[in-house]
């Protein structure tokens, strides 16, 4: 337990004494801050009881300092670096200019840290004066701008080239694909029959090995001890707030104003002392529409706008590493603005790390939809998540195999993001990628039994914009981490490897080769003629036909029994339809190819907030923050 500094018992008294604050908001603020071991005006931003700039405004009257406005006095920029932008973030305190031998310090947070910061900067003679808490990142942002928009853009691909997508494909890969198709037609020209024999059997076998690989997954994702999970929720809830680190939020958005409160509720409704979560809203500088409704929410101190400079790849990775330069926590997660984590999920979280082994630097949430039912695409999508996060994640972390992080909710440990140079801007599933790199770190990733709830798609266009996203970024990935095949090989192990090619380049290879399956299947069905029996000896037809029967089979099958665990016995019918969603995906998969050679990194947008429960949701949170 922290004690309150004599400069903040004196400043809340002035507060009191201003009416800015009640004593019983002083005496409640107080008791927390030292409890929680944070700031006091983390406490009083967090509950709304004073505005920051009021904060300002009452402090530069108590300790008879200079108010500043940053943004008409900028700091100088010879006087920062860039390295410090952390430190500069958690101390409130930046270098505003020098006179001589004398440095002039701007804070937020006047008092002992402040002054301790200082000197580990500018030993020399100092003076200070406040300023607001978003004054000093504004004018970290403004003075930044393009050397951090630069390094969020470029930093992964300028200092681990091998690892990032921005060349699509190397010569190399360009070669072995040349020789492939070189070899291919070489056989068909000197012995077609044979050719077309050996292609058929290496598909079928590939699709063979797939099923049989995401049967294994669902069977070990199935057998993830229910005891570990009960366990763990246990020891979130005793976790005392002291014990709970900072956890810094990223909340990355592009027109989407509508769906933002859902989030800024969400946030407010988690059991975690909100005085401890460093929220950061993420926009682009042109969406003016977003930072209006952001600004206009009214939110508390605790949350942060952070506007995103102009570049290309305009991707929500690139804006996530610029962001993240201004993140003040141990800890780190992503939400989407139409995010509903559970409640408890950040101490989950916390109490996993402390039992994981120490390597252990991502722990993935789960997650699913709250408009599950609102139509049969959104249930195909359910489904699909149920399987995913539910049966398959669990599977790889027990088999020991790479995991592809899910677009939200993976926490991680904010010393290794930062090691890893965090997100890849140029792929466009950049959280599957970071998923595999952190494996081939030597990292761990933990999955627990805790979800968020999000909006699932009920418009099959936007379905497909969204899920050729994710394919053309599952394409991105294979091609980056096969660039050095025994590389991958000795970071992840041949489990690893096989576990890698199924799970990431089976996933789009299904998708591109079943279309042709269907077409041939069709055509002999209608025409019953046999010009594909030279193509389909005896061993062979019957290895196709048990591809066929079992492995629809099974996927209808795990399709049936992925709701089951959280008793969504309504949706199990609808997994005898999955053959149309396998259609959408096929759909999604040739248009993520096409998209892989003419825009790489085009980032399709998602449209939010078309659900009808989204708009429910919207005008809950919005009754609930009256």
């Amino acid at each position: 337990m922290a004690r309150l500094s004599a400069n903040e018992i004196a400043l809340g008294n002035h507060l009191v004494d201003k009416g800015e604050l009640t004593l019983a908001q002083f005496e409640e603020a107080s008791s927390l801050a030292e409890a929680w071991g944070v700031r006091f005006s983390d406490i009083i931003f967090s509950r709304k009881w004073v505005k920051p700039k009021d904060f300002a405004k009452a402090a530069a009257e108590r300790y008879r300092l200079p108010l500043v406005n940053l943004r008409k006095t900028p700091p100088d920029l010879a006087l920062l670096e860039t390295d410090r932008t952390q430190d500069y973030t958690k101390h409130l305190t930046i270098p505003l200019r020098k006179d001589g031998d004398q440095v002039t310090f701007a804070t937020a947070n006047p008092g002992p840290d402040a002054l301790l910061f200082a000197k580990s900067i500018w030993p020399g003679e100092m003076r200070f004066v406040v300023t607001g808490k978003f004054d000093v990142l504004w004018a970290l942002q403004a003075a930044y701008r393009d050397e951090l928009s630069h390094m969020a853009v470029y930093d992964l691909a300028e200092k681990d080239p091998d690892v990032s997508a921005q060349t699509v494909i190397t010569p190399r890969q360009l070669i072995f694909l040349y020789a492939c198709i070189s070899l291919f037609a070489l056989g068909l020209a000197l012995a077609p029959v044979f050719t077309l024999i050996a292609l058929n059997l290496v598909m079928g076998l590939v699709y063979l090995g797939n099923f049989i690989f995401k049967a294994v997954l669902a069977w070990a994702g199935a057998f993830k001890a229910e005891e570990e999970n009960a366990s763990l929720a246990v020891e979130a809830r005793l976790l005392k707030a002291e014990e709970l680190p900072v956890f810094t939020v990223l909340v990355p958005l592009f027109k989407e104003p509508e769906v933002l409160p859902i989030i800024a509720h969400a946030l407010r409704s988690m059991d975690y002392p909100l005085a401890k979560l460093d929220i950061k809203i993420v926009l682009e500088e042109s969406d003016h529409e977003t930072i209006e409704a952001a600004e206009a929410l009214g939110l508390e101190g605790v949350f942060d706008i952070i506007r995103v400079p102009p570049s290309h790849p305009q991707t929500k990775p690139k804006a996530c590493n610029y962001a993240l330069r201004f993140a003040r926590g141990d800890l780190l997660v992503i939400y989407d603005a139409e995010d509903k984590p559970e409640p408890d999920q950040l101490r989950k979280v916390v109490a996993a790390f402390r039992r994981a082994p120490e390597n252990t630097a991502c722990v993935q949430c789960r997650l699913n939809y709250f408009n599950a039912e609102e139509n049969w695409l959104t249930r195909m999508f359910t489904l699909d998540y149920s399987l995913w996060f539910d049966l398959m994640l669990p599977g790889l972390e027990r088999l020991g195999i790479p995991i592809p992080l899910g677009g939200t909710s993976n926490h991680f440990k904010l010393d290794v993001l930062r090691e890893l140079h965090a997100w890849d801007p140029f792929n466009v599933t950049e959280d599957a990628d970071l998923g595999i790199r952190l494996t081939q770190k030597g990292y761990r990733v933990k999955v627990i039994d805790s979800t968020t709830f999000e909006e699932a798609n009920c418009s099959s266009s936007n379905w497909v914009r969204q899920r050729s996203r994710w394919i053309k970024g599952y394409m991105q990935t294979f091609l980056v981490h096969t660039r050095r095949p025994v590389h991958l090989v000795r970071t992840v192990g041949l489990l690893g490897v096989i576990g890698f090619v199924g799970f990431i380049g089976g996933t789009f290879l299904s998708g591109l080769l079943n279309p042709i399956f269907w077409a041939i299947f069709i055509f002999w069905l209608l025409t019953a003629s046999n010009v594909f029996d030279v193509v389909f000896p005896p061993i062979l037809l019957w290895l196709s036909l048990f591809n066929l029967l079992a492995g629809n089979g099974l996927f209808m099958y795990l399709c049936l029994i992925a709701p089951f665990r959280r008793g969504w016995l309504s949706l199990a019918p609808f997994g005898l339809t999955v053959f149309w969603y396998w259609v959408l995906m096929s759909r999604a998969a040739y248009k993520a190819l096409w998209q892989l050679v003419t825009k790489p990194f085009y980032w399709e947008k998602t449209q939010h907030g078309l659900s009808k429960q989204t708009a429910i949701e919207i005008e809950k949170a919005e009754q609930a923050s009256l």
